[in-house]
């Protein structure tokens, strides 16, 4: 038993020594540590104090042109269907598919045989009349004379003079009747009523038209100029003969509108030709009409456009670059400004329209203003930062550099 407990005598004071030395190493490592900690937050602490650097712009009135865009619809100026006002038979298509055309160019030839024999029986039946007047014209002659020495009675020559009315009347008849044969001969010979560019043939050669009713053998539009047609609020309507009554906008400025081609970086200008004298109760909208020059044919009726109008002018507008309009958490627009002692502040606003690269502000800012352009995202409100001025021009040259950095 002796022996055992000099044993583990020795075991158990080298184990107490190990133990000894691995809290002393801990302890140092604690100690390190705490010191890294306090040097980190030191840093952080001096970082927080540096305050951010941003640029700002301070925002000036400036006259600003009211416009909006609108969707709108190509319409052709003049559209005619092209109908067989007689029946018949089609014998040839004198026209390309898709060709500009003139008025009065022959487009289909319907077969004229039974027009030129109505026409010939017309005739015949006018000289029929015709000699029948000449009959009844001569018996009259003859009882002129002999009626005064009472050769010829009163009766006898009443009755000569009423069949001379009858003849002639049946000669006026006879006479529609060879016109009426005339039109229809030449009605066979289907001509265009208007310039402009035609469409699909909608029958073909050997086809029989005109048979209890008119058929459409094909349609004409004209397309130089061309219509645009859109819709506009009636509010937006009275601010601009407002603007242009009281002279801010002018007659010209007011009446021009521009198109540009959905989906393309196609652009037009044009003229207002009116508004409606209505205004659509389920809407509150009315229909305005534009017209614009198209030499090459590139609007077609039919094409959806977007339609720039001007709708008045704003001699106080406050414009800002889009980068420093921000959304807040409920989604609504705000910027930042940098207020008393360059301090951070958030300022909700209401916004227009855009002109180029910048938000017209309606309400919400103010001659003065310092708005935060340039390091938004790393403004915090209630932090100071570090101004940099910059000018208008400078901004929107540089959103346009950004712009195309992004393409």
């Amino acid at each position: 038993m002796k022996k055992q407990q000099q044993r583990r005598m020795p075991q158990t004071a080298a184990n107490m020594a190990r133990i000894s030395t691995v809290a002393a190493a801990l302890a140092a490592a604690l100690a390190l540590a705490g010191c890294g900690d306090k040097g980190g937050n030191a840093q952080a602490q001096g970082a927080e104090q540096a305050p951010r650097e941003v640029q700002v712009l301070a925002v000036q009135p400036q006259r600003f042109a009211l416009a909006s865009d609108l969707p709108g619809r190509v319409e052709p100026v003049r559209v005619a269907e092209v109908r067989a006002r007689v029946a018949g038979i089609v014998l040839s298509r004198n026209f390309e598919e898709g060709a500009d055309v003139k008025a009065g160019d022959v487009l289909f030839r319907i077969d004229p045989a039974p027009f030129k024999a109505a026409l010939s029986r017309a005739q015949g039946e006018l000289a029929k009349a015709d000699a029948a007047v000449s009959d009844a014209q001569a018996i009259l002659k003859r009882y002129t004379p002999l009626v005064k020495i009472e050769a010829v009675s009163q009766q006898d020559f009443d009755t000569a003079t009423a069949t001379l009315k009858s003849a002639q009347a049946a000669r006026r008849s006879a006479q529609a009747d060879v016109e009426t044969a005339q039109l229809n001969l030449d009605y066979a010979t289907v001509k265009a009523p208007i310039s402009g560019r035609i469409g699909r043939a909608q029958v073909t050669e050997g086809a029989l038209v005109g048979q209890n009713e008119a058929t459409v053998m094909a349609k004409i539009q004209q397309l130089d100029p061309i219509y645009v047609d859109f819709t506009q609020p009636v509010a937006d309507m009275l601010r601009m003969r407002a603007a242009m009554q009281n002279g801010s906008l002018g007659e010209a400025e007011g009446g021009s509108i521009a198109i540009r081609i959905d989906g393309t970086d196609q652009k037009r200008s044009g003229r207002l030709l009116f508004s409606d004298i209505a205004v659509d109760r389920g809407t509150g909208q009315v229909s305005v009409r534009g017209e614009f020059a198209n030499p090459d044919v590139l609007l077609l009726p039919g094409m959806y456009v977007r339609v720039h109008t001007q709708q008045g002018v704003d001699p106080d507008a406050i414009l800002v670059p889009q980068r420093a309009v921000t959304r807040s958490t409920d989604g609504k627009p705000q910027v930042m400004l940098v207020g008393k002692d360059d301090v951070v502040e958030s300022r909700a606003v209401q916004t227009g329209t855009m002109r180029g690269s910048d938000w017209h502000i309606t309400d919400g800012l103010a001659a003065g203003d310092r708005v935060i352009v340039g390091g938004v995202s790393a403004a915090v409100p209630g932090q100071k930062v570090s101004v940099t001025p910059v000018n208008e021009p400078k901004v929107a040259a540089a959103g346009g550099a950004a712009a195309a950095a992004k393409q």
